[in-house]
């Protein structure tokens, strides 16, 4: 499995690179010297992944890892910064509290090295959001909807917040690119195909805000479909798999959601879900 695993990765690593060559990467603050490629979100901005014990711990492989490798092939002198925080919210990000920084939040930390590097940014990618809302999956009926209503009002409020100072510290030309979610609690199908299809209307809700969110052309940001590249929405049978929907199965097979305990199972995405997801991402940059 582990094997299958990484020809998978290695693969689409190669269809990134690829992809590299048909995207205009030339130019630009490149010419002048070193660029930075900055990465701000959660966990999954920071490729977490459970070890053998089922710890969650940071990776190589996530998905800034995997496009990084990608855009550098173009890039030699393209580096990475990884602000991302396990665990964080819209809240914390402006707050703190979490993981430390010098400037006190990961927003804070990631406007001073925007303002820092003025004109040799290229590429800021975020992931916000899920941590916001991931709590209320595991409740039911006035407590669940209070949280989302919670939740939902948080994003609403804070990622505006924050995407408005990455852009005023940015510039109006470095392109800032977002996300949208794959949905782990597809896996409930297993158990409860009612609650897997439930979450699936929860996962279309967080989106749908992101979405509205990020269309905002004051903050100019692009929006990579990872719902879309996990086929979130396709509960199609695939007869190969004994009638398993399609969108179970890719859970499944990008994510440790399906795998026994101790290590799973893991909301977080495994090499291949994050290869999938920096897939995403790729047409995107600019």
């Amino acid at each position: 499995m582990a094997m299958r695993r990484a020809d998978t990765t290695i693969t689409v690593l190669l269809t990134l690179t690829g992809l590299l060559a048909t995207t205009a990467l030339a130019g630009g603050p490149a010419s002048r010297g070193n660029v930075f490629y900055l990465s701000v979100g959660t966990s999954l901005s920071v490729g977490i992944q459970p070890n053998p014990a089922g710890q969650n711990r940071r990776t190589q492989e996530g998905y800034p890892d995997q496009l990084y490798a990608a855009l550098s092939q173009a890039r030699p002198r393209l580096q990475r910064v990884r602000l991302g925080c396990s665990g964080e919210t819209t809240v914390t990000m402006i707050s703190g509290g979490i993981c430390a920084y010098a400037q006190g939040s990961q927003l804070a930390e990631a406007v001073r090295f925007l303002h820092d590097h003025q004109g040799s940014v290229a590429l800021v990618t975020i992931d916000m959001g899920a941590n916001d809302i991931e709590p209320c999956a595991r409740l039911s009926g006035d407590a669940q909807q209070l949280c989302i209503l919670v939740a939902l009002g948080n994003i609403s409020t804070n990622l505006p917040t924050i995407l408005g100072a990455l852009r005023a510290a940015a510039g109006p030309s470095v392109p800032i690119v977002g996300m949208n979610y794959y949905n782990p609690f597809l896996a409930s199908w297993f158990q409860d195909p009612a609650l897997a299809l439930a979450s699936a209307q929860l996962q279309r809700l967080l989106n749908s805000v992101l979405e509205l969110i990020y269309a905002n052309r004051a903050f100019g940001v692009s929006v990579a479909d990872v719902a879309g590249a996990f086929a979130s929405d396709d509960f199609t049978p695939v007869p190969a798999a004994g009638g398993i929907p399609r969108n179970v199965l890719l859970i499944c097979q990008l994510t440790w959601m399906c795998a026994p305990p101790p290590v799973g199972p893991n909301i977080h995405a495994n090499a291949d879900g994050y290869a999938v997801i920096a897939e995403a991402f790729l047409p995107l940059v600019p």
